[in-house]
């Protein structure tokens, strides 16, 4: 029953902040299916992603800098880019801007679950450390997303032809985000608080303001005002 109860409170973070960053579309809301596809797909690369990380951290070493912008941040971010670029860039329901960050927040989501499920089973886990869990790792993995899906929406969307830079961009702005966050946990110990506080309301900040200028370019915008029109 403790086992149950921890499980649960490791798994409920992630699934409440994708139900709000899901719910958040304005417009045209993804097919369900297709967003737990997607999450599933974040808990299917956790597996690889330890796998690499181990041998670049048997290659590299412990070194903080290091391991904070390339073996965790930059393993997990280009990783997550990778399955999200093959398999929902060029998909049909990706239609609309805001899409991009859905589905970026539902992979990160599904990585940071399982890697918080992990954190609940193999360390001491009180309700303290899985709320600190649920405000810091969990959230950063979801705001990391939504960095990457709003810079996807706006290659895939862009005017302008060739999108590389946007490209660019939606694999290396989550990468630094999550390289400047594990290497304030990693580095500092006694005063990380005072650091790590101002960057997720930064962190929050310009998610929030980069969810309203995705709605705010959806091709969908005009439609119910419209159909509204017509009746």
């Amino acid at each position: 029953m403790l086992l149950l109860s921890i499980l649960t409170a490791a798994v409920a973070p992630g699934i409440s902040l994708l139900t709000y960053f899901y719910l958040k579309d304005r417009y045209e809301a993804e097919p369900i299916h297709m967003v737990i596809r997607v999450f599933l797909l974040g808990v299917l690369i956790v597996l690889p992603i330890m796998v690499i990380q181990r041998g670049l951290l048997l290659w590299w070493s412990d070194q903080p800098f290091l391991f904070a912008f390339a073996i965790s941040a930059g393993v997990e971010e280009l990783v997550k880019w990778f399955v999200l670029y093959h398999i929902i860039y060029n998909h049909t329901e990706f239609d609309e801007p805001y899409d991009g960050i859905v589905y970026a927040v539902a992979i990160s989501l599904g990585f940071a679950t399982v890697e918080n499920v992990l954190y609940a089973v193999f360390q001491p886990a009180t309700f303290g450390t899985l709320l600190v869990r649920a405000l810091l790792p969990v959230s950063g993995h979801a705001l990391f997303g939504v960095t990457m899906g709003y810079y996807l929406g706006k290659a895939k969307f862009a005017k302008i032809k060739p999108n590389r830079s946007f490209l660019l961009l939606s694999a290396f702005v989550p990468l630094i985000e999550h390289g400047v966050y594990d290497w304030i946990m990693g580095s500092t110990t006694t005063y990380w608080v005072w650091f790590i506080v101002p960057l997720m309301i930064y962190l929050w900040v310009k998610g929030l303001r980069k969810m309203n200028r995705a709605s705010a370019i959806s091709p969908f915008r005009f439609v119910g005002h419209e159909e509204e029109v017509k009746l």
